[in-house]
């Protein structure tokens, strides 16, 4: 059976999913979620993810939620196929680390940040400037400590990309897009890891998805 990711092709979550079977080269079918008209919020998507909120992924019988949960059984369970993206021993420990920091250091902030600059104008929505000058600098702060690991590796968990480099490419791409590109271009470690994770052809499959929405 081929594997089914229900999403959007423009949430950052389900572009992760995309992005991971993309680098593992499997087949997978996308089953649109109509997210302007809630169908996330009814049944049957709740079936499939109880808290509605794209995306949702299938593999024969296994019925999981949480993109970052659906990567980590794909590099695992597809361990063979493609960009190997997760390792063996000890720098597995290493790139857990930096899967963390991804979800807990950088998403809650960039993610706030995309929000104002890159959704509110996309909705028509007025941007709150309060809250860009808030985590503007507190991002920074995060970029400052990626510098630093970044000058000990060429990406976050070892020198090979794992899936601590791409969680970051949904929201990354989104953000380059606006002024904070500078905090980016500003870390030369950081902005050349930036254009290398950006140029991967995987990630150019999944923009293209996008841009046909």
């Amino acid at each position: 059976m081929v594997m089914k990711v229900h999403g959007g092709v423009a949430s950052t979550a389900t572009m992760r999913v995309f992005a991971t079977l993309y680098e593992k080269d499997l087949e997978f079918e996308f089953v649109p979620v109509d997210l302007r008209a809630g169908e996330h919020k009814k049944e049957p998507f709740l079936a499939l993810n109880p808290f509605g909120q794209v995306p949702a992924f299938e593999d024969g019988d296994l019925k999981l939620f949480e993109s970052r949960a659906i990567t980590g059984y794909i590099a695992h369970a597809y361990a063979d196929k493609g960009t190997p993206l997760v390792c063996e021993g000890k720098p597995m420990a290493t790139v857990g680390v930096w899967m963390e920091v991804e979800a807990h250091q950088f998403d809650t902030l960039a993610s706030k940040l995309q929000w104002e600059l890159v959704y509110k104008p996309m909705f028509g929505m007025a941007m709150d400037a309060a809250v860009v000058e808030e985590n503007e600098p507190k991002l920074a702060k995060v970029l400052d400590v990626y510098e630093a690991r970044l000058s000990q590796s060429k990406y976050l968990g070892c020198d090979c990309f794992t899936l601590a480099d791409l969680h970051h490419l949904p929201t990354l791409t989104n953000l380059m897009g606006t002024p904070l590109k500078k905090l980016f271009d500003a870390r030369p470690k950081v902005s050349a890891w930036v254009a290398d994770i950006m140029a991967r052809p995987a990630w150019a499959k999944v923009l293209a998805m996008r841009s046909q929405k």
